[in-house]
């Protein structure tokens, strides 16, 4: 019997898939299991929270995603790429072209004019240096920092620096956006503006993003939560009410 082509055309496309995803960190003293086992899709498109207590995996688990980690069991592929099986320079310009990482601390180079920070993965994938500020300058003009372009970002306030930590994951337009904590250094009134900037991106581009935070009041955002905790995700929930999926 043929597939129904109108749920072929609607079915929507796994950007991460892990299944059965084991890490351990082992020294001459103890052995640390981080992760036990974990299974999860995110879809195309979609806003994913991981959210848990402080040591349940959450930053493992998306350093594995990025390619920044290996695993030690199961299988985790990014747009089909199992990056166990790569070689590391192909790894390096996969992630430099489609995974765009947003760091709890920002991470952003102290003797560059914000521009340049925005600019450094487009000079990493090889763009020339005129063109990538060009890309950078637009970039930051719709996260709304166009009057800060030759700013360097310890003259930013905490928002400002994250709205530029941002506008450098997206520049090259990664397909996939990870974000450590997005929120952790920000007031609550500047952390619900950079998620709702983060979240119109989503909607307007597509991008996936999948986002690690324990700040309960973003958690609105999201399209599904994967509650986590000693290193399994223990459930997934719909972000907008709260129940099972």
């Amino acid at each position: 019997m043929n597939a129904d082509p109108k749920r072929t055309q609607t079915s929507p496309m796994t950007v991460v898939q892990c299944k059965g995803i084991k890490k351990a960190f082992i020294t001459p003293d103890v052995s640390t299991y981080a992760l036990r086992g974990i299974d999860l899709r995110v879809n195309e498109g979609e806003f994913m929270m991981l959210v848990g207590p402080s040591g349940c995996g959450k930053t493992t688990l998306i350093s594995i995603i990025a390619g920044i980690l290996r695993h030690d069991v199961g299988d985790c592929t990014v747009f089909d790429k199992n990056f166990s099986t790569m070689h590391p320079d192909d790894l390096l310009r996969f992630r430099g072209k489609t995974i765009g990482f947003i760091f709890q601390s920002f991470n952003l180079i102290p003797t560059l004019t914000v521009a340049e920070n925005v600019s450094v993965p487009l000079l990493i994938n090889g763009m020339g240096r005129p063109q990538a500020l060009t890309k950078a300058y637009h970039i930051l003009r719709e996260v709304g920092l166009q009057e800060k372009v030759n700013t360097f970002p310890n003259l930013l306030s905490g928002g400002q620096q994250q709205r530029v930590a941002i506008a450098r994951a997206l520049v090259h337009n990664p397909s996939l956006v990870i974000c450590d904590e997005p929120t952790s250094a920000l007031d609550q009134e500047t952390g619900l503006k950079i998620l709702d900037l983060m979240h119109t991106i989503n909607r307007k581009r597509k991008t996936t993003f999948i986002i690690v935070s324990h700040d309960s009041r973003i958690f609105k955002y999201a399209d599904r939560i994967a509650h986590m905790n000693d290193g399994v995700i223990e459930r997934i929930s719909n972000g907008h009410d709260g129940e099972h999926e």
